[in-house]
C-alpha cells in the first residue's frame, strides 16, 4: 500500500485507457488509507475513507479500474450488485452479507499469503509423508549396515520424488474423512449461519477416523499439501490479520447503483429500492456486522459505487446516501482512438488473448494494424446505432470476424493467419450498416 498516487495511475495505464480522472481520484483515496494508518491513533480513528461515487456507460472502464486496483494492493476486495439486495423479507440477499462475502475473501487472502511464507515446510512435509510410504521407516533394532542402506535408498527416492520421476507411481494415503459439506452461505441469517457451525463442528468432531486412498503420487502431493497445510498454519493468527485488513482495507465495489435509486417524481415507484437504499445506508455509514469470525467494522471499509445513471441520476438517491459518496466521478464515453489503444496498448489485451488461443492449435494470427483500426471503427459505430457498450463491443466484432477461421484452427494448424482490414469489412460492413441486424447481432 505504499506506492504514490503516481506509481497508483501508471500502473493502471498498462489496463485501463483514458478515464484520467477516474484513476487519480482513486488513487488519491487509496494513498489516504496509508497516510491514516501512519497518523497518531487518537486521530487515526476519526479520519473517514472518502467513498467514490463513479458515473459512467457500461464498458467504460468502471469496474476493472477497481478490481485492477485491489489486486495490485493485496487487499479484500469484493463485486457486487446493487439490484440484488432487498428488504429483508423479499427476494432477494441481506445487505449485511457483503461484509460477510469481503472477510470470507479476506480470509481466502491472508490464507494464500501464509501458505507462501511455509511454502517450503509444507513441501517437504508432503514430501516426507510419501517418502515413508514409498521407504518404510527402520525399526529401532535394526543393524548399522540396514540403517546405511536405508539412507541410501531414502535418498535415493528422495531425488526422483523432486524430479518428478514417480509421478505416474501409485501409492495408499490416508487422509481425514469428511463427514459432511460445508456450505458457506453468507446471505443466511447469522443466528441459523452459527447454527450450521455448531452443527459442522459437532458432526466432524464425531467422526476423526481417516480413509486410504489409492491415487498416483502426482495427485497425492495435491491431497497431502491441504492436510499439511491445515496442520502447519496458524488458522488464529490468519484470522486475526484478515479481520483487520477487512476493516483497514477493505474495498466493496457496488456496482449497478442506479438501479435502486427512486426519484421524486418517478411514477413507477419500487418501495424495495428505498428499502435497499435504508439497508445501506447504515453499512456505508459505519455500523458493526457479527460474521463467524468476530465483529466487523464498517467504518473504515472503501465503498466504490458505480453506475450509468442512463433513466435515473446521482440525485434520485436518498440525500443521507448522496452524503456518504462525496467523490463523484463522470467517466467518459469511449471514442474509436480509445477502443483502438485497448487493443494495442493494454497488457494482455484482446487481440493478445486470441493470438495465444489459436496458437494452442499451431496456428499464427496477425493483425495488421488498419484491420485493429477497423475493430475500433465498427465497435463505435454499432455502439451509436444500438446500445453503448463501450469496451464489451471489441468482444462481439472480433469474436464475428475469426470465428470461422476459430471454428477450422484444427485443420489450419502451422498456418500464419493474417487478418486485414478487407476481412473485417467483409466480415462486418453490412451488419453494423443494417441497424437492426446490428442490434441483434452484435
Amino acid at each position: 500500500m505504499e506506492m504514490t498516487p503516481k506509481q497508483i495511475v501508471k500502473y493502471l495505464d498498462d489496463y485501463v485507457i483514458g478515464q484520467d480522472n477516474a484513476k487519480k481520484t482513486i488513487a488519491l483515496a487509496l494513498r489516504n488509507r496509508y497516510r491514516r494508518m501512519n497518523v497518531e491513533p487518537i486521530l487515526r480513528e476519526e479520519i473517514m475513507p472518502k467513498n467514490i461515487l463513479m458515473i459512467g456507460s457500461t464498458g467504460v472502464g468502471k469496474t476493472e479500474i477497481a478490481r485492477r486496483l485491489a489486486k495490485m494492493m493485496g487487499l479484500p476486495f469484493i463485486k457486487v450488485e446493487a439490484s440484488k439486495y432487498t428488504e429483508v423479507g423479499f427476494v432477494g440477499r441481506d445487505v449485511e452479507s457483503m461484509i460477510r462475502d469481503l472477510v470470507y475473501e479476506s480470509i481466502n487472502l491472508v490464507t494464500r499469503e501464509f501458505e507462501d511464507k511455509i511454502k517450503d515446510k509444507i513441501d517437504d512435509e508432503v514430501n516426507k509423508q510419501i517418502i515413508e510410504k514409498l521407504v518404510p521407516p527402520l525399526p529401532e533394532s535394526a543393524s548399522e549396515s540396514a540403517r546405511e542402506s536405508f539412507i541410501k535408498t531414502y535418498n535415493k527416492m528422495e531425488e526422483k520424488l523432486l524430479n518428478g520421476d514417480l509421478d505416474d507411481r501409485k501409492i495408499e494415503i490416508e487422509v481425514p474423512k469428511k463427514t459432511h459439506v460445508e456450505i458457506i452461505d453468507s446471505s443466511m441469517p447469522m443466528d441459523m449461519s452459527s447454527m450450521q457451525e455448531s452443527l459442522s463442528k459437532m458432526l466432524g468432531g464425531l467422526n476423526k477416523e481417516k480413509i486410504k486412498k489409492e491415487v498416483t503420487i502426482k495427485d497425492a502431493k495435491i491431497l497431502l499439501k491441504d492436510v499439511a497445510s491445515d496442520s502447519l498454519l496458524d488458522h488464529e493468527a490468519i484470522k486475526i490479520e484478515a479481520v483487520k485488513r477487512s476493516e483497514n482495507g477493505g474495498i466493496i465495489f457496488l456496482d449497478e447503483i442506479d438501479k435502486i435509486a427512486t426519484g421524486k417524481n418517478n411514477q413507477n415507484q419500487d418501495p424495495s429500492k428505498e428499502g435497499v437504499q435504508r439497508d445501506l445506508l447504515p453499512i456505508v455509514e459505519g455500523s458493526s456486522v457479527h460474521t463467524k469470525f468476530g465483529q466487523i467494522k464498517t467504518d473504515h471499509i472503501l465503498f466504490i459505487a458505480a453506475g450509468a445513471f442512463h433513466v435515473s441520476k446521482p440525485s434520485d438517491l436518498l440525500p443521507e446516501l448522496q452524503g456518504r459518496f462525496p467523490l463523484r466521478v463522470e467517466l467518459e464515453n469511449l471514442d474509436e482512438e480509445a477502443l483502438y489503444k485497448i487493443l494495442t496498448n493494454t497488457k494482455n489485451s484482446l487481440l493478445r488473448q486470441y493470438q495465444a488461443l489459436l496458437a494452442v492449435e499451431k496456428v499464427e494470427l496477425e493483425f495488421n494494424d488498419e484491420a485493429i483500426r477497423a475493430f475500433a471503427k465498427y465497435s463505435v459505430s454499432a455502439n451509436e446505432k444500438t446500445e453503448d457498450i463501450g469496451a464489451r463491443r471489441l468482444h462481439t466484432v472480433i469474436e464475428k470476424v475469426i470465428e470461422d477461421i476459430s471454428y477450422e484452427a484444427d485443420e489450419r494448424s502451422g498456418e500464419k493467419v493474417i487478418i486485414t482490414k478487407e476481412l473485417v469489412e467483409e466480415k462486418l460492413e453490412d451488419i453494423v450498416e443494417n441497424e437492426d441486424t446490428a442490434r441483434y447481432i452484435l
